[in-house]
């Protein structure tokens, strides 16, 4: 429980509609995306001016109050869970678009910007922003950079790491740093893909810059049908190895299909077991010559029925029933429990056949939406969290598919996180090694474990204890497990 000197010193650096103290003001930022978890927060802050942010940041340092970051809250991994005496710091008020330089292709933006904001604002120039979540009408930049989000545009254009040039940050010091550069690169060691992706646990995001892209002169979507899931998931490795790089690359089994089409009436054919969404885009000629190369792959990959969408409308409706799957699915079942993994593109057929077993062996449902092109999965577990145990097994499910990702190659996390979700998975991806490791980097940046304790990275003893219950269960996945 926070301290009330504490609340009282933050009532002196915030008006009071910036500080949220009564239980029916806290209880909204109790979770994020991940509503498996709940933890109400003593008070939460909302600051308006780095000077507010500042003063917050060194009345915790002075007191060894913890802080969570907090954005608009879309997370899937429990990132911005409180933790209890924390000071929930939220920085949606943060929400400008600084500038845009269209020459430079260059936006400067808070971190409470909306990621499809700026694609809007820089719709004048002909310009975008390349990550597109699927949150991407609700989530926050800053949060995209916590958590180095995708989207279904990533194979080709990449994560958000790919697509920022530098961010301003305040360190639990109090000091301000600009990570990055404008220009091409910049000196020294690589600190701007350290912070993308560290989950709040580094630093605080004041700043970022990203680039921007020209809008491709002509986009084409490319539908395929498929009777079985693992023709789809082989054919998906057969279009990257014949040459194309689609701008998007996405799969849908049956009970994906079926849950979009009722929702958003996408036109998908219902009597596939497995579609496939391919986009290219590029010059009038390049775009032409990659659908007519697609086409050929997928007839020789066991497409039961290609569509090109005739046109631009068709186009969004094909992308929206994707971008509409986690709702949708959400009408299946009570609840739902949305993975993260990577596997390598040639292990999707065997993953998936494997992920039907397991879904037969817990006797729960599993809807899978997948941004294929990169490996990245998405399996929907579906549930009930008023029976008991349907949870508990739904996360034991969870925990097989991601450490089945890693047994092929694969990471515990594309694009969600760690959070607290995956923490104990962490152990099975990485080392001892490598662990000491990364607390040794927290340490630099936090050496009082202020920022977001508890998450991404788990202790040693957690990781012991986590491989003693694999012995204890007969399930030994260590031994053989790569280390990276």
């Amino acid at each position: 429980m926070i301290s009330p000197d504490i609340i009282r010193r933050l009532q002196a650096i915030l008006p009071p509609h910036c500080l949220l103290i009564a239980q029916e003001d806290v209880k909204p930022f109790e979770t994020d995306g991940l509503t498996a978890f709940h933890s109400t927060p003593d008070v939460v802050a909302l600051p308006e001016t780095e000077d507010q942010v500042k003063a917050i940041i060194a009345l915790c340092r002075e007191t060894q109050t913890p802080i969570v970051f907090r954005g608009a809250g879309t997370g899937v991994s429990g990132g911005a869970l409180p933790v209890d005496g924390a000071v929930l710091l939220a920085m949606t008020k943060f929400n400008r678009i600084l500038s845009i330089d269209p020459l430079a292709r260059i936006a400067r933006v808070q971190p409470g910007v909306r990621n499809l904001a700026i694609s809007e604002a820089a719709a004048p120039f002909s310009l975008y922003y390349a990550p597109d979540p699927s949150s991407q009408i609700a989530c926050t930049i800053g949060g995209n950079v916590a958590e180095n989000s995708g989207g279904v545009h990533c194979l080709k254009y990449g994560l958000t790491v790919h697509n920022i040039l530098s961010v301003r940050v305040l360190t639990i010091d109090g000091e301000e740093l600009v990570i990055g550069s404008e220009a091409l690169d910049a000196p020294g060691y690589d600190l701007l893909a350290l912070l993308t992706g560290s989950e709040g646990m580094l630093a605080v995001t004041l700043e970022i810059s990203v680039k921007l892209l020209p809008k491709p002169e002509r986009t084409q979507v490319v539908l395929a049908a498929f009777d079985e899931v693992e023709k789809g998931g082989a054919a998906v490795g057969a279009i990257i190895s014949g040459g194309v790089l689609p701008a998007g690359l996405e799969m849908m089994d049956k009970l994906a299909i079926e849950a979009a089409e009722a929702y958003s009436h996408a036109g998908y054919p219902l009597d596939a077991e497995a579609i496939l969404l391919v986009e290219v885009d590029g010059t009038q000629e390049e775009v032409s010559e990659d659908v007519m190369r697609v086409r050929e792959i997928l007839l020789a990959s066991g497409a039961t029925d290609i569509r090109t969408a005739k046109d631009e409308a068709e186009q969004k409706k094909f992308w929206a029933g994707r971008k509409a799957a986690f709702p949708a699915v959400g009408r299946l079942a009570p609840d739902y429990y949305c993975m993260d993994g990577t596997i390598p593109r040639k292990a999707l057929p065997a993953v998936l056949k494997r992920m039907a077993e397991l879904s037969t062996e817990y006797a729960l449902p599993v809807a899978n939406v997948f941004h294929a092109g990169d490996g990245n999965l998405h399996p929907l577990i579906l549930y009930d969290a008023n029976q008991p145990g349907e949870w508990e097994k739904a996360e034991r499910f969870g925990a097989d598919i991601l450490e089945m990702c890693v047994a092929h190659g694969g990471s515990i996390t594309g694009e969600h996180g760690v959070g607290i979700e995956k923490i104990s998975q962490m152990c099975v991806q990485f080392g001892n090694a490598e662990l000491q490791a990364f607390h040794g980097i927290k340490a630099c940046f936090d050496p009082d474990g202020l920022l977001n304790p508890g998450k991404a990275v788990p202790t040693l003893h957690r990781c012991a204890e986590y491989g003693a219950m694999h012995v204890r269960s007969g399930n030994l996945p260590f031994p053989e497990l790569p280390r990276f």
